[in-house]
């Protein structure tokens, strides 16, 4: 049986209700930047605008443009930030391996979000061109091994009798780079001055009920599409949870986050 194909888009306020994880690290990325205040910067893979506004409260005489492949996220960020940002923020449903500007932005923020684009090459050649001279990229994304334990345990089970027809030969939707290979990969797309790094930031759901939630909303929503029923779709949650409940600790995610900082030639 042919799998079906996966759509673009996100439960964009279930993401909101429970992105307090990818919100905390987001704000660490953030409070690294250095910024003047009068910039234009792209937000590459906005969400729905939790850290966007964050950004835009640092940049009071610049503009930020927010960008996601989900027109719910999209939506929904617009919906938040528009009231009090509206001459300041554009914003833009697109795919980062096609993005559609060149020589705009003096910077590029993003996190959690990189690891969703298979190509990297490509993808680093596409934020190369969309920044001006001299435009720096300040970004983290899953990588490493990430989530490699969960990503074990998914795999079994999808070449589990009851799940094998639909899952089977689904590939993972996620690319998780190493340092040394993102390093490489900035580095013949033209950047420059590259720092690259990973750090660990394991994260606890504090329930099974939570849990799955999380799975469905963060890290599994690609896979579910694939089941036919809503049954075989908790069925699934389900039995990855009952796995997790028997960890010590309980219900732990072991995530992986890779840091990118690099510049474009002046």
């Amino acid at each position: 049986m042919a799998p079906r194909k996966t759509s673009r888009e996100w439960n964009a306020a279930e993401y909101h209700r429970l992105s307090a994880p990818q919100f905390q690290w987001g704000q660490r990325v953030l409070n690294q930047l250095h910024l003047r205040g009068d910039e234009c910067v792209l937000d590459a893979g906005c969400g729905t605008g939790k850290l966007t506004r964050l950004l835009l409260e640092n940049l009071p005489r610049g503009r930020v443009v927010a960008l996601d492949l989900s027109r719910n996220m999209v939506r929904h960020a617009q919906l938040n930030l528009v009231p009090d940002f509206d001459d300041r923020s554009s914003f833009v449903a697109a795919d980062l391996a096609a993005l559609p500007f060149r020589n705009c932005f003096d910077g590029i923020f993003s996190t959690a979000s990189f690891h969703w684009v298979l190509d990297h090459d490509g993808l680093f050649r596409n934020l190369y061109e969309a920044l001006r001279p001299a435009g720096w990229l300040h970004a983290q994304c899953g990588g490493g091994p990430n989530l490699a334990s969960l990503r074990q345990r998914v795999c079994a089970l999808s070449q589990t009798a009851e799940f094998l027809n639909w899952l089977g030969k689904f590939p993972e939707p996620w690319f998780f780079s190493d340092a040394e290979g993102a390093a490489s990969r900035l580095r013949a797309a033209g950047f420059e001055h590259i720092e690259t790094g990973i750090e660990q930031a394991t994260f606890t759901v504090p329930s099974g009920q939570e849990f799955q939630q999380y799975l469905r909303t963060f890290v599994l929503h690609r896979h579910l599409e694939l089941l036919p029923t809503d049954a075989l779709r908790a069925a699934f949650v389900q039995k990855l949870a009952d796995q997790s409940a028997r960890d010590n600790p309980q219900w732990a995610l072991d995530y992986w986050r890779l840091n990118l900082r690099a510049h474009k030639s002046a």
